[in-house]
C-alpha cells in the first residue's frame, strides 16, 4: 500500500505520517478507529490537517464547550463540507457518527476528530455511542470506509480510551502517540550546530516543536556565548511565552486536581529525589501516600517510571518534560523576582544566581538520560560488541566489603548472536561538568568486579563507558588506546551522524 508525500514543511515524522497516510488509505471494507495521542503542542493537529488536506478528508477541531452547541458546530462543519444550503441540525451523536460514516462510502476516507477528550467531558457517553456505531455488522459501519481518528492531548484520558473495560477497547486499528524530538532532532529542528549548546538547549526546552516556532518565536542561541543571553530574554523574560509554560502543562491535564501536591512531587523530583521514600520524605508524608499522585502523573506522561538494573523492587522517577524540570528545579525557588523583574540586567542577575541549581539539577541529570537515550537508540552495535541491545537503564549495585553503594548512570544490556542470552554489555558513568580521568575508569573497574562476582552473565567482559561533556585527562585518553574495551564518548559523538 503507497503512502502519500510527506508535506514539505514538515520536520520528521516520517514514522508517524507513515502510519497516518497507511491507516487513511486503506481500501479494506468496513468503518475503522484510530486513537492518536501526545502531550501538547507536539504537532498533532499539523499532522491531522496536513493529512486531511492530502487527501480530502474531514477535520473537526472540538472546544471547550457544552454538548448542545458542539454538536451544533459539527453540523455547521458537515454542512459546510457537503454543500449543504442550511447547517444540519443534531440532537444527538449517533446521526452524527453516522453522517461521518457516510462521508466514507465512496472512498477511504480520514474523518478526524481533534481534542476529542473536550467533547466526552461534555457527554461522557460518547466512548459508548463510538463503540455502537463501529460495531460489526452494522450497514453504516460495513458499508463505510470512513477512517475515524480521535486525537487528544490530555494523556491520562487518552491513554485509558481503549484499555482495560473501556467501551472503545478493541475496536481501533490504529494508536499511535506522537513523541518529543529527541536531543538529535531537536538540535536539527532549532538549528544549533553547537552540540554543547545543543544540549543546553534541550535540557531546559526539549523536543517540544512549538517551543521554537509559536513560543520563542524562532529566536534560537546564535552560539555558545549568546546561549545566557538566550535564556534571559526567552525562558526567564516574563514577557515570553515560555515564562509561564512549566506551571501551565499541569492545567493540561483535567485528572490533576490538587495542583498543589502535585506541584510538590514535581519538585521533590527536580530537587533530585528519585524513589518513591526519597519524595515522601521531602514532602513529609508517608511513602503509601504518594501511590495515586505518582501514578497519575505517570499517566499523564508527565513523569516516567525506570527500573532499577540490578533490582526488580526499585523504581526511580523522573520528570519527562525538561520544561517543567527547568521550572522546579531553578524558576520556582525565585518566581516572584522573575515575575517582577524589568529589565535584562536584573534577568541576567538572576540567571546568574540560579545558574547553580540548573548545572546540578537540571544539567547534569539530563545529561545522563541523553546518554542512555543514545545508548538504546543511536549508537553503533559493534562499539559494546552486541548486534542487539534490548535495555539501558541505570542502576545501584551494592559493595558489601566497603559497606557503598555505587550509582550507574548507563547499563546496557543486549544479546549474543545466537540471541539466547541477555548479557551484560555496558556499563558507563556520566560527567556534565568534570573531566574524567583515571580515578572514574577505576571506579568504573571496581563495578564491573563486584557485578561479576554476582554472577551477572557478560559481566567479566563488559565495556566500559565514560561519557563527559567537560572531556577526558590524557592518561585516560591513553588508556583507551591500550584497551579496546574503554569507551569515551564526548558531546560530539552524541551527534554524530547528523
Amino acid at each position: 500500500m503507497a503512502t502519500l508525500e510527506r508535506p514539505a514543511d514538515m520536520f520528521d515524522r516520517e514514522f508517524e505520517w507513515d502510519a497516518l497516510t497507511r491507516f487513511a488509505a486503506d481500501t479494506t471494507a468496513g468503518a475503522t478507529l484510530g486513537v492518536v495521542s501526545g502531550r501538547r503542542r507536539q504537532g498533532k493537529t499539523f499532522l491531522l490537517r496536513a493529512l486531511c488536506e492530502a487527501t480530502g478528508g474531514f477535520f473537526f477541531g472540538a472546544d471547550e464547550a457544552t454538548d448542545g452547541e458542539s454538536l451544533r458546530r459539527i453540523g455547521m462543519a458537515l454542512a459546510d463540507r457537503l454543500g449543504a444550503p442550511a447547517p444540519l441540525v443534531f440532537d444527538d451523536w449517533y446521526p452524527v457518527f453516522d453522517a461521518l460514516l457516510a462521508l466514507g462510502r465512496e472512498r477511504a476516507m480520514p474523518v478526524v476528530i481533534d481534542e476529542f477528550p473536550y467533547l466526552v467531558r461534555a457527554n461522557p457517553r460518547l466512548p459508548s455511542i463510538i463503540q455502537n456505531v463501529l460495531a460489526p455488522r452494522r450497514a453504516q459501519r460495513d458499508d463505510s470506509r470512513t477512517r475515524l481518528l480521535l486525537c487528544g492531548s490530555a494523556m491520562s484520558f487518552m491513554g485509558g480510551l481503549l484499555a482495560g473495560s473501556a467501551p472503545l477497547r478493541g475496536r481501533a486499528g490504529l494508536e499511535l502517540v506522537v513523541p518529543t524530538l529527541d536531543h538529535r532532532l531537536a538540535a536539527q529542528f532549532w538549528g544549533i550546530d553547537d552540540p554543547v549548546t545543543a544540549l543546553k538547549v534541550n535540557a531546559i526546552v526539549g523536543g517540544t516543536p512549538a517551543y521554537r516556532r509559536e513560543f520563542a518565536r524562532d529566536d534560537t542561541p546564535s552560539g555558545p556565548d549568546d546561549f545566557d543571553a538566550w535564556v534571559t530574554r526567552t525562558v526567564l523574560s516574563p514577557t515570553s511565552a515560555l515564562f509561564r509554560e512549566g506551571r501551565y502543562l499541569l492545567a493540561d491535564e483535567p485528572d490533576l486536581r490538587d495542583t498543589a501536591l502535585y506541584h510538590s512531587v514535581l519538585a521533590a523530583i527536580a530537587e533530585g529525589n528519585a524513589s518513591r521514600g526519597g519524595i515522601a520524605s521531602y514532602l513529609g508524608r508517608r511513602s503509601g501516600d504518594l501511590a495515586h499522585p505518582l501514578t497519575v502523573l505517570a499517566d499523564c506522561g508527565l513523569i516516567t517510571r525506570e527500573p532499577d538494573a540490578f533490582r526488580d523492587n526499585r523504581t526511580q522517577f523522573r520528570i519527562a518534560e525538561p520544561l517543567v524540570t527547568f521550572y522546579h528545579a531553578v524558576m520556582r525557588p525565585m518566581w516572584s523576582d522573575l515575575e517582577h523583574a524589568r529589565g535584562g540586567r536584573r534577568l541576567a542577575q538572576l540567571w546568574k544566581i540560579g545558574q547553580r541549581r540548573f548545572v546540578g539539577n537540571v544539567l547534569g541529570p539530563h545529561f545522563e538520560q541523553v546518554c542512555r537515550h543514545w545508548t538504546a537508540h543511536h549508537a553503533a552495535p559493534e562499539r559494546f560488541g552486541s548486534t542487539l541491545i534490548s535495555r539501558v537503564l541505570s542502576g545501584v549495585v551494592n559493595d558489601p566489603t566497603a559497606r557503598a553503594s555505587h550509582q550507574l548512570d548507563v547499563v546496557a544490556f543486549g544479546y549474543d548472536d545466537d540471541q539466547e542470552q541477555e548479557r551484560l554489555f555496558m556499563i558507563g558513568e556520566a560527567k556534565w561538568g568534570d573531566a574524567m580521568g583515571l580515578a572514574h575508569l577505576d571506579r568504573l573497574r571496581r563495578i564491573r568486579d563486584l557485578l561479576d562476582t554476582q554472577g551477572r552473565p557478560g559481566a567479566a567482559t563488559a565495556r566500559l563507558a565514560c561519557f563527559s561533556a567537560a572531556g577526558f585527562s590524557e592518561q585516560l585518553t591513553r588508556a583507551t588506546e591500550e584497551s579496546p574495551d574503554i569507551l569515551l564518548i564526548g558531546p560530539a559523538a552524541l551527534y554524530e551522524g547528523i
